[in-house]
């Protein structure tokens, strides 16, 4: 699978994230606990790469998309996100494995790059479903996805190690198609 996808908007550009560009990432990944609540490894250009690889792998199985973010507003790549666990035969995927620098956080760019992808998973790529999975301490995300219109619709406890050994509890969010087409007609 290849990914040509460009999202854009006045804020924000998402782009395909490859093995060509990757390292426009390194000074943001590089920022201490950046990922605290996820499981990824990417403090190192070397351990970045390696998410990379693995995103490159998904993304040949055809199971993720993955986006280089670059801020419009401030010139500047800001992080990366991506369309992953696509599911075809039932019309769901999930937006995730998404960081941004400190420097972006709580300036509107997250919210920006989540409804492009909103729009696009469900006005041109016709799935039906959208999910999210957060760690269910992370209150700045769980709070974002619900501005977003999404429903919490679970928890599953003790899910996921995180680098740091502690296994979180991960709170699933979903949005279906309707709910966010008639939220933004």
């Amino acid at each position: 699978m290849k990914n040509d996808i460009t999202l854009e908007n006045e804020r924000v550009q998402l782009s395909p994230l490859t093995l060509d560009n990757f390292e426009h990432l390194i000074p943001i990944a590089s920022q201490k606990k950046l990922v605290q609540f996820s499981p990824s490894d990417i403090e190192t250009p070397s351990s970045l790469k390696s998410y990379v690889d693995t995103a490159m792998q998904q993304l040949e199985a055809g199971t993720s998309i993955p986006f280089l973010v670059y801020d419009k507003l401030y010139e500047k790549y800001a992080g990366c996100t991506r369309y992953m666990n696509i599911n075809h035969k039932n019309k769901v995927l999930h937006i995730g494995s998404t960081w941004i620098g400190k420097e972006f956080q709580s300036t509107g760019l997250n919210s920006q790059m989540k409804k492009l992808m909103l729009d696009f998973a469900f006005n041109n790529l016709n799935f039906e479903k959208v999910e999210f999975r957060i760690d269910e301490r992370n209150i700045a995300s769980r709070k974002a996805v619900e501005k977003l219109g999404c429903t919490l619709e679970g928890i599953l406890r003790k899910d996921v190690y995180l680098l740091d050994g502690f296994k979180r509890n991960t709170c699933c969010y979903g949005l279906l198609r309707e709910e966010w087409l008639d939220k933004n007609q």
